[in-house]
């Protein structure tokens, strides 16, 4: 009722349906055909997840998870969801006398607002993992020696990065470090799933941690994650710097890090995200002769991120998320 009401009071939006458990949100949104679904997670009878599942293979909708982000196995779950193509994870509001229910409310409003927009597409439950084994058809270009590799991503990330990271060996020899747009408290959630799924290590950055072969570490809530170096060593710092673009943590200030204390050394990559966030800083990493990479518009549930670096003339490569594995090894290997 707190969340019809929170829709209801805006103008551009309709609450159409409202749905007791998982299995009345799979015929409701069969028959009514909405726009958008925010998806709970513990619901009798068939829960988010399988409700997601049933909805992203038969009538794909944008699906917005509502999460307490409070109980172990609520993430997991959670996770799952976004696994099979919920677009994005925000927590559940507070109530009007909480102090944080104005805050609470627009973060809503906004998250879903913007996936409303969003075109997805439908998803076989069985979906098959990408394999790194499958050859990348290009030949590469580049010959150089890497030591680091940056990414960043928003809208549709986690399954990106889901299907990159658990297709990439475990003896990949760069550190990895990930700017990741998801909702407050939800970061170590998102790290402890990949970690599950992934052969490397996956965990929240620690400032002033080294940042080590075959680990990937993701930037905190509301600080920035940049890459130092100390010595011949590179580091993780953690900034509290004003958002970039509305954004804290930002994809650009890391890719400026990085094009600063690796240059040639590092690969930046932009994935699915709305908006531009990383753009500028790919163009900075590409400028001090780093090697640069998006995903392709095919693959990508958002093309914001990726598109705005191609339009900035910031990218060397475009590679789809099939090959992003293979086309990483081949990279560094050679």
């Amino acid at each position: 009722m707190l969340l019809k009401s929170m829709l209801n009071a805006e103008a551009d939006f309709e609450v159409i349906g409202h749905a007791r458990n998982g299995e009345e949100g799979v015929r409701l949104a069969r028959e009514l055909k909405p726009d958008l679904i925010t998806m709970d997670i513990r619901m009798p009878v068939m829960d988010g997840f399988e409700a997601t599942c049933e909805i992203m293979r038969s009538n794909p909708v944008p699906i917005v998870v509502i999460s307490s982000s409070v109980d172990a196995e609520e993430l997991r779950i959670t996770f799952r969801a976004i696994e099979m193509g919920a677009l994005a994870v925000i927590e559940k509001p507070f109530g009007p006398k909480h102090p944080d229910y104005d805050k609470g409310r627009q973060q809503m409003i906004q998250t879903v607002r913007a996936m409303a927009s969003v075109k997805v597409v439908m998803r076989d439950r069985k979906a098959s993992r990408v394999l790194a084994a499958e050859v990348f058809q290009r030949s590469i270009t580049v010959h150089k020696r890497f030591e680091l590799l940056a990414i960043g991503c928003s809208t549709g990330g986690p399954q990106v990065l889901k299907s990159i990271l658990s297709s990439l060996p475990a003896e990949f020899p760069l550190p990895i470090v990930v700017v990741q747009h998801i909702s407050h408290g939800f970061v170590q959630g998102l790290a402890s799933w990949l970690d599950s799924v992934s052969a490397l290590r996956v965990k929240v950055a620690v400032h002033g941690e080294p940042l080590l072969p075959a680990s990937v570490y993701i930037a905190p809530d509301e600080r920035h994650l940049l890459v130092a170096r100390c010595g011949s060593r590179l580091t993780a710092s953690l900034s509290d710097a004003p958002p970039v673009g509305q954004f804290r943590p930002s994809v650009t200030p890391l890719m400026q890090s990085v094009a600063t204390s690796c240059g040639e050394m590092a690969i930046g990559m932009l994935l699915s995200g709305m908006g531009d966030d990383g753009a500028a800083g790919l163009l900075a990493l590409r400028q001090a002769k780093g090697h640069t990479v998006v995903q392709d518009q095919a693959s990508a549930v958002v093309y914001g991120m990726p598109g705005s670096a191609i339009k900035l003339n910031a990218v060397d490569e475009v590679v789809n998320l099939g090959e992003i594995p293979s086309y990483l090894q081949k990279v560094v290997k050679s």
